[in-house]
């Protein structure tokens, strides 16, 4: 969206670790309840910590140090089913098992990592599928030397940099020092999805759009992966945590006549099929995103609009994520790159005083709904933790992987990324709060009494969101994007609502942030992918519905083709009677 997943060391191994200097942190490790153990031992644990300690055996002595050394193992079992007008169109299972190695060389406080050189402390490739222990170790050594040869020289040219170029505001250290977790379960989270049942489902519910020949374009996707992710350090961590998740995605096209492209999404996320909504109410969507193209094809396009407007909570659970909440992951906190939009303003008012920001991994659900953000452990192997970044519109904190900045020299737990990508500090479940409600039925008459004080013939509600981006370093514009869907003009003379199309949110963080009034009593949940530096990770973002005095729309981008010149397979006789192709 910046453009929208770890068995008790012995004894002996742990004395072997703390043999090289710099490299263990064994005695600092934090004791955990015993969790259920495999039915077997654990072969790619075992070859794991075997080839960690024989590399940092090695390489702590080199000159540079290796002074830290991890390795991920991503066990995952995917499957996908594509369903297109009823047909199924792609039915895929596969297992992967990747490895992760970060590397870091020199010193916590200087190292491979610093700021844009973070990608040469990881590697990554595929690892045997079979419980080989020499083909693991085999695989995890070739990509621990060659991950020590490529940190050592982008250490030599950090150092060299850091000596000639002017001295940077912020001089964190580049790693945290951190107690290393030890957490070990391998019960399954829920069972895997079947193939059978995925399929059946993508055909189900893509069937209904063939009723509708303005959709050109149409396709139920269901998605499950099954995975077991292994965590070792040499600070002598070790985790070991299972996950499952279900997300299905529903998509539908049409065109308007002037060209401008349509389009509805809906997403379901749970951890299995059974914990998915209800067929009827997955129906429901599906008729619904069909109803919106439809009206959409003929509604007006909107023109540029600065005044008052009500989100939904869905779509206000949208523009936080984009417009607040990248801008309080830690690295962009440092750096002469970023734009550092709330970095000088801890402790100060930077929201309306009844609005407050959690961001809460541990939390899994809100009510009935599933939060995709939700994990137990970050992918630096921390605990996952409660952050309060903003309470009472006072900024109190960020989002902090390993890489300290000026004020939090430790993690708070999310350090997130995409396997094969660094972590970097990410958002979770980001959750906004309001002690200044109004019930939801009210807003509609205060969105009308704002636009009146101001002598607008209208206020904007935005019913829906599909997306958005944000500009956060400040060689661009600190700016936003945010991508409606289904937007309506509330007039104040008592016309009926109007939908219009064509509209993006657009704006500054800053100002944005201080045009809110209040907000509704209910709290909507929006799940969905988000992308950034460190690949795609799945975010929830909850939040009530909340009325700005302003918001500055634009006109969105649009083709120029036409319509189609045939009308779709089995609608020619309503084509005919309609006196041409539509």
């Amino acid at each position: 969206m910046k453009t929208l997943i770890r068995a008790a060391r012995s004894a002996g191994l742990a004395a072997l670790l703390c043999l090289v200097p710099g490299l263990c942190h064994a005695g600092n490790a934090k004791p955990v309840a015993a969790k259920p153990g495999p039915a077997k031992p654990d072969v790619v644990l075992g070859s794991m910590e075997k080839e960690l300690a024989r590399a940092q055996g090695e390489l702590g002595k080199l000159t540079p140090p290796a002074y830290y050394i991890s390795y991920t193992v991503f066990d995952q079992q995917t499957s996908i089913a594509f369903g297109l007008n009823g047909s199924l169109v792609t039915s895929q299972s596969g297992r992967k098992r990747q490895a992760d190695v970060i590397m870091r060389v020199g010193s916590p406080e200087l190292d491979n990592a610093h700021q844009e050189n973070r990608p040469s402390a990881i590697s990554s490739d595929s690892l045997p599928l079979e419980d080989n222990a020499a083909g693991i170790a085999h695989g995890l050594w070739r990509l621990t030397f060659s991950g020590y040869r490529r940190a050592a020289t982008a250490y030599l040219n950090v150092k060299t940099k850091s000596e000639v170029k002017a001295k940077e505001d912020d001089l964190s250290a580049d790693f945290s020092k951190e107690t290393a977790s030890h957490h070990v379960e391998y019960k399954d989270v829920a069972p895997g999805a079947e193939q059978k049942a995925m399929e059946e489902f993508a055909r189900r519910f893509s069937r209904a759009f063939r009723n509708y020949p303005y959709i050109y374009s149409s396709g139920v996707m269901v998605t499950s992966e099954k995975s077991l992710e292994r965590f070792v350090s040499s600070e002598g961590g070790r985790v070991v945590t299972p996950s499952t998740s279900v997300r299905v995605v529903i998509q539908a096209e049409t065109r308007a006549e002037d060209g401008m492209e349509l389009m509805r999404v809906e997403t379901f996320q749970a951890e299995s099929m059974s914990q998915l909504p209800p067929a009827a109410e997955i129906e429901a969507k599906v008729e619904r995103i069909a109803k919106d193209l439809k009206a959409l094809r003929s509604a007006p396009v909107a023109e540029p609009y600065d005044g008052p407007a009500l989100l939904s909570g869905r779509a206000s659970g949208v523009f936080f994520h984009e417009v607040l909440g990248h801008r309080l992951e830690g690295q962009r906190q440092r750096g002469d790159e970023e734009g550092q939009t709330f970095t000088k303003k801890l402790k100060q008012l930077v929201l309306p005083e009844f609005l407050s920001v959690t961001d809460d991994p541990t939390q899994h659900s809100i009510g009935s709904t599933h939060l995709a953000g939700s994990y137990d452990f970050d992918d630096e192997g921390m605990p996952a933790a409660k952050v309060e970044v903003i309470k009472n519109g006072v900024l109190r904190n960020f989002l902090l992987s390993r890489m300290p900045i000026k004020g939090f020299d430790h993690s708070n737990g999310h350090g997130r990324a995409q396997a094969g990508f660094m972590p970097v500090g990410r958002q979770g479940n980001l959750i906004v709060t309001s002690t200044h409600t109004v019930p939801e039925g009210q807003l509609r008459g205060l969105l009308i009494d704002e636009a009146k004080k101001q002598g607008k013939p209208y206020g904007l509600y935005f019913e829906d969101i599909q997306g958005g981006f944000t500009l956060t370093q400040r060689a661009l514009p600190q700016a936003f994007q945010v991508l409606p869907v289904m937007v309506w003009r509330v007039y104040t003379d008592g016309r009926p609502d109007e939908l219009v199309r064509g509209v993006d949110i657009v704006g500054t963080p800053l100002a944005a942030m201080n045009r809110i009034l209040v907000t509704g009593d209910t709290t909507a949940v929006f799940n969905g992918v988000c992308g950034a530096e460190s690949g795609g990770v799945a975010v929830s973002a909850a939040a009530p519905a909340i009325l700005f005095s302003e918001i500055e729309t634009q006109k969105r981008q649009k083709s120029k083709e036409r319509l189609p010149i045939l009308p779709p397979p089995g609608f020619e006789k309503e084509n005919k009677k309609a006196g041409g192709a539509q």
